[in-house]
């Protein structure tokens, strides 16, 4: 029997929520520890991220710690998903499922996260920039439906869900609250394809209680 891995993450921040999905349709033991954000860039957790942010992974099973969550999820496919559950590993879906992971980390979570800072966070409101991070995300969004419309796929690469599709999810689920809840039926209408792969998405018990975790979690702080 293995011994559950850790995960550590800190209240509503997308990232570690990420590879708790991978973790939850794995069905990998898992621990989350929650990680307060005034220690993140002190010891003992400085050595398990050296950037001080979350996600961390701890496994006791292999002896292996990682941070930086497209890592931590790369090597849970490797050493966990036999049976290919999350991924394809033949050419040319192994690849594009990487285009998609790529894709996801640098064109979706960090201009998802500059809108949530520069209109959350800062302290002050810059106009230019929340509306630059504002057409951001909305462009993301574009980017994917005109994707699965012109293939007509239900998921980003194939028939079944991968760990690219899975990837995307959390920090699309913040979308409401970083253009107002009215902007669902804007994407609903703009941008159907994506919306409906949303949806699939989020409707996945796995999916549905990671976010239910994210929320107790967030209610906490």
């Amino acid at each position: 029997m293995s011994k559950p891995v850790k995960l550590y993450g800190q209240g509503a921040g997308p990232n570690p929520w990420k590879v708790a999905i991978i973790l939850e349709e794995l069905n990998i033991p898992y621990e989350h520890e929650a990680v307060d954000h005034s220690v993140l860039k002190q010891e003992p957790y400085i050595s398990l991220n050296p950037n001080g942010r979350v996600p961390a992974l701890e496994d006791p099973n292999t002896g292996v710690t990682l941070f930086e969550s497209g890592a931590i999820i790369d090597y849970l496919l490797e050493n966990y998903d036999k049976e290919n559950k999350l991924r394809y590993t033949q050419s040319p879906e192994k690849y594009l499922q990487i285009s998609w992971r790529d894709f996801q980390m640098s064109g979706q979570g960090p201009y998802f996260g500059q809108r949530a800072w520069f209109a959350l966070f800062h302290s002050e409101k810059i106009p230019s920039a929340i509306e630059r991070y504002t057409n951001e995300i909305k462009r993301v969004l574009g980017v994917i439906d005109a994707h699965l419309t012109k293939t007509g796929k239900p998921y980003l690469v194939g028939d079944k869900v991968s760990y690219a599709d899975l990837m995307f999810v959390t920090w699309n689920t913040v979308v409401p609250r970083l253009l107002g809840e009215g902007f669902d039926a804007e994407w609903k209408e703009k941008y159907p394809k994506c919306y409906e792969w949303h949806q699939s998405l989020i409707s996945r018990p796995a999916v549905k209680k990671v976010l239910e975790d994210k929320a107790a979690a967030t209610q906490k702080k």
